[in-house]
């Protein structure tokens, strides 16, 4: 997706891509390592994507494209554990502007992280950090929601098995 001429042209690609990559896959961490792979190498200006799941309370650090990052956190803290409590995308244009923001790389600018939802509560969060302010805009939230729609249902159904 690096082309930018037709964002909603590329983000139904993307979606048609992520379908037939996770089609009849429903382990947990399989789905969200190819989804993480497949967003990090789609998407521009993205210097981190990855998936925290809920577990125990917190959020838990799942397959990622990216430098290293936080493991545990709490929700209700920074941009993915307030997306997670609140039950809500958030598209935050500056981190630095964010009270509570979690920084586990000094490069990222700006994030989005939306929850997963299953069984009717959230069950983890996709986040995408990027290192350009402003690189999320409500068109990319509203894209990416689809994607990670699909991703949830799958985590939902590997959830089911165990």
């Amino acid at each position: 997706m690096t082309c930018r001429t037709n964002p909603e042209e590329e983000y139904c690609l993307l979606c048609r891509q992520m379908e037939s990559l996770l089609d009849g896959e429903e382990d947990w961490v399989s789905v969200t390592a190819n989804a993480a792979a497949l967003l990090y190498g789609a998407l521009p200006d993205i210097n981190w994507v990855g998936f925290y799941r809920v577990k125990g309370g917190e959020l838990l650090l799942g397959p990622f494209e990216g430098k290293p990052a936080c493991v545990h956190i709490p929700l209700g803290k920074g941009v993915c554990g307030t997306a997670a409590f609140k039950g809500t995308v958030l598209l935050v244009p500056d981190v630095h502007r964010f009270s509570g923001h979690i920084a586990c790389d000094s490069a990222s600018a700006s994030e989005l992280a939306i929850p997963l939802r299953g069984k009717g509560k959230v069950i983890g969060v996709l986040d995408i950090d990027s290192p350009v302010r402003e690189r999320f805009q409500r068109r990319d939230a509203d894209s990416l929601q689809k994607i990670a729609d699909i991703v949830s249902a799958h985590c939902v159904r590997s959830m089911e098995g165990t």
